[in-house]
């Protein structure tokens, strides 16, 4: 099953590319989600504000509690459901506070980008627009609403240097004001009033609202009752008084978050969430009771709830009342049985009693001519409702799914209710359940996401918890890129502790969720950051596999692999292509790629995988061990035969029997770091190591009569301290006899037809 990411997110519309660009050009108009926060939620105590993409991930391994990441936001505005349930979602440790007092703890809160609608709302809120760009919306346990925005900040305050300017000018031009002998008394109370009001500020502290409400009475009290209509001084003081009374009400401004227009306006342009998980795939039968007594019932599981939002968007979108095809499928029976109870609760005891014997007593009484029509003719009323849903599933599916030509088929069989499905490469009917999981999730999530994200549900948020975990990797590598594609509509965040579902080259989309030291549920921007009690790292491991996939596709795609043996081989041969390359001693004409595999079926399997597009298959390098030249003796019968020269044995390459890779790199340079493993021994090993044996047998009998335990990765990490070491110095740290025999090695490893030093007759003698 694959996904194509141009296809659009909404019935009959245009296919839309799936670049990032375009999705958030084509969002511009609406609200965007940036961020959001989780508190007191489920395992969530306080998740830090989490940066959101047009497709974020959020990546960590079971019981992390992703889900508990993305409920919240549902909740904030659900598209369908989302109710808040306190059993479920008030934190057990706080639950008796919560209950007593659910308006005091806000559980999310999610600021939006408001783009287009900014100026809408500086108007109603009657402040800048530059700080109605951004939108915060909390919601509380008690189910109310909060609304603010981040960048505005309101006075509370006002500086006395301020407000000195404003006095000293008013007092400047009535000072110019030559009045009438009338006024003159006026003028001079005027200029005494405001050289008051100066030496007041002389102080330093900030003003407070209060003070302006003082400040702005005294000049009112200097005005006149009844003044003189022209007067200049009058007017001033007006002005004056004016001036002060707007600083004194930019503090008194209520929070535009808290103005009735505002919030409605706020409220009414958040865009919905539509979450959806696994729970909710179809089942390819359904009973019908069940599904007619779980759409009305508030006090199902997670589960249960998930399955019966799906069948009741199903049944909604294909124009079906479940109670409707119930009833129109009864038979005689059915109906005579109901009528029965009927008649009976209508009597008492006794006369149930009565009936009941006297109705044991009777022939068992077929329906009348009349009934029976009637019945027939709702089963057909039935089979044409059927037929009709099915053709408009298949029609409407298909218009949306490019990617198979599927038809769904509803048949009702009594109180069962199925879904059968074909297309053109299996023409063959088949229920739902037996066709793949992947097209049970995708035709499940198409009829929950395009029931409530159409129409006014258009720009909703899609949640979506662990999509796609059951698809191949191929299909859910498909499905990644395909999120870009409903992004150009809807926002996406989705959970998932998939490699395939974080490509390499989206990794900007990627937050670990873990759990931290005290139980609770973290997530993080930082793909580098610590994972709390998670020692393993588990979130990182994934996003790590997801770039090593990466990685490694590239670097087989022209490469010549070669099988080794084990970690270790690949270590030290890594190691001398990198040294002999920078010398200029090894020139190969494709990348060489060490791959272990450990076992002589394993490698099998391995070089059929790796074969190159000529068929060559690839080389094998195996040590001079006793399962080392086993492997090489099978190999050369099984898959190699055709080959047998692609199988490399170390001990012909060094020339000593049962020599390992350590033997190649060379006792100088490996033996004195072996005493760095193990400090205890009074006999160090490079007092007694033999030149003329292998190492490796050496260091196990060495530590044998030591008593010492050597841990079971120890030549990985003795050879990763010789890497350490020569990657220090250069390659002249290795003796020229190393040098020249890692040459050979490589020219056989080159896919070319490269001729190879002969190995000398002595030298065979030495192996036996």
């Amino acid at each position: 099953m694959h996904f194509d990411k141009s296809i659009a997110p909404e019935v009959g519309s245009k296919a839309v590319s799936g670049c990032p660009e375009t999705a958030v050009r084509k969002r511009e108009t609406g609200f965007k989600l940036r961020r959001y926060r989780v508190t007191n939620f489920r395992s969530v105590t306080d998740s830090g504000y989490l940066e959101l993409d047009h497709v974020t991930a959020l990546i960590g391994v079971n019981e992390s509690g992703k889900t508990n990441l993305l409920l919240p936001l549902w909740k904030l505005n659900p598209a369908g459901g989302g109710e808040i349930k306190p059993t479920s979602d008030f934190p057990k440790a706080l639950f008796g506070s919560i209950r007593a007092n659910p308006d005091a703890f806000q559980f999310v809160s999610a600021e939006f980008d408001t783009g287009e609608d900014a100026a809408k709302l500086a108007e109603l809120a009657k402040i800048p627009v530059e700080f109605t760009s951004t939108v915060c919306v909390g919601r509380n346990y008690d189910g109310s609403y909060t609304v603010s925005f981040p960048l505005y900040r309101p006075k509370k305050l006002e500086e006395r240097v301020d407000v000195s300017p404003i006095l000293s000018a008013s007092k400047h031009r009535i000072l110019q004001v030559a009045p009438p002998e009338s006024q003159a008394d006026l003028k001079s109370t005027a200029l005494q009033t405001i050289r008051e009001m100066e030496t007041e500020l002389d102080g330093c502290a900030p003003l407070t609202a209060n003070d302006l409400i003082r400040l702005r009475d005294k000049v009112a009290a200097v005005i006149p009752e009844d003044p003189p209509a022209s007067s200049v001084i009058v007017a001033e003081l007006r002005s004056l008084q004016t001036e002060l009374g707007k600083r004194m009400a930019a503090i008194l401004k209520p929070d535009p978050g808290q103005i009735d227009d505002v919030r409605d306006a706020v409220l009414s342009r958040m865009p919905t969430f539509v979450y959806y998980s696994n729970y909710g795939n179809l089942d390819a039968e359904i009973y019908l009771p069940h599904v007619v007594e779980n759409m009305g019932r508030g006090d199902l599981g997670a589960k249960e709830a998930a399955k019966a939002r799906t069948l009741r968007v199903l049944f909604g979108f294909v124009g079906l009342e479940a109670e409707e095809i119930l009833q129109l499928g009864r038979d005689f029976r059915e109906i005579r049985d109901e009528a029965t109870e009927l008649r009976l609760a209508e009597e008492n005891k006794a006369g149930k009693l009565f009936a009941f014997l006297k109705q044991s007593r009777k022939p068992d009484e077929g329906p009348d001519a009349q009934l029976l029509s009637e019945i027939a003719e709702a089963k057909r009323t039935r089979s044409i409702l059927l037929q009709s849903a099915s053709t408009k599933l298949t029609e409407r599916f298909g218009q949306w799914w490019k990617q198979g030509d599927y038809r769904f088929r509803f048949e009702a069989d009594g109180n069962h209710f199925r879904i059968w499905v074909n297309d053109a490469r299996r023409p063959q009917e088949v229920e739902l359940e037996n066709r793949s999981t992947g097209l049970q999730w995708f035709l499940s999530f198409f009829l929950v996401f395009l029931h409530e994200s159409q129409g006014v549900h258009r720009n909703a948020v899609l949640l979506l918890d662990e999509p796609g975990h059951s698809l191949h990797p191929l299909a859910q590598r498909d499905l990644s890129t395909f999120f870009d594609g409903l992004a150009a509509t809807n926002q996406i965040v989705y959970t998932t502790h998939s490699p395939f579902l974080v490509d390499a080259d989206r990794l900007e989309r990627a937050r670990k969720v873990f759990v931290g030291r005290d139980g609770s549920t973290l997530v993080s921007n930082d793909l580098r950051s610590e994972e709390g009690s998670d020692t393993k790292r588990g979130a990182s491991f994934a996003v790590r596999s997801a770039l090593n996939i990466a990685v490694a596709e590239a670097m087989l795609g022209g490469a010549q692999p070669v099988l080794v043996g084990s970690t270790t081989d690949q270590t030290y041969l890594s190691l001398l292509k990198t040294l002999l390359i920078g010398e200029g001693r090894f020139k190969p004409r494709r990348e060489i790629v060490f791959a272990p595999a450990t076992g002589q079926r394993v490698m099998q399997a391995m070089a059929a995988l790796l074969a190159n597009e000529d068929t060559d298959l690839p080389p094998v390098l195996l040590d001079g061990s006793d399962s080392g030249r086993v492997q090489a003796k099978r190999l050369r019968a099984s898959s190699h035969a055709a080959c047998p020269d692609r199988v490399i044995g170390l001990d012909e390459i060094v020339g000593m029997k049962r020599a390992q890779i350590e033997d190649l790199i060379g006792l100088d340079l490996v033996a004195p770091l072996v005493d760095r493993i193990e400090r205890r021994p009074d006999r160090l090993f490079i007092d007694h190591v033999k030149p003329d044996l292998p190492l490796v047998d050496q260091v196990e009998a060495w530590a044998a009569q030591e008593r010492i335990s050597l841990p079971p990765d120890w030549r990985l990490q003795l050879a990763t301290r010789v890497k350490a070491r020569l990657l220090e110095t250069d390659a002249m740290a290795l003796p020229q006899s190393t040098l020249k025999l890692a040459e050979q090695l490589m020219s056989r490893l080159l896919p070319c037809k490269t001729e190879a030093e002969p190995v000398s007759q002595d030298r065979i003698a030495r192996i036996g």
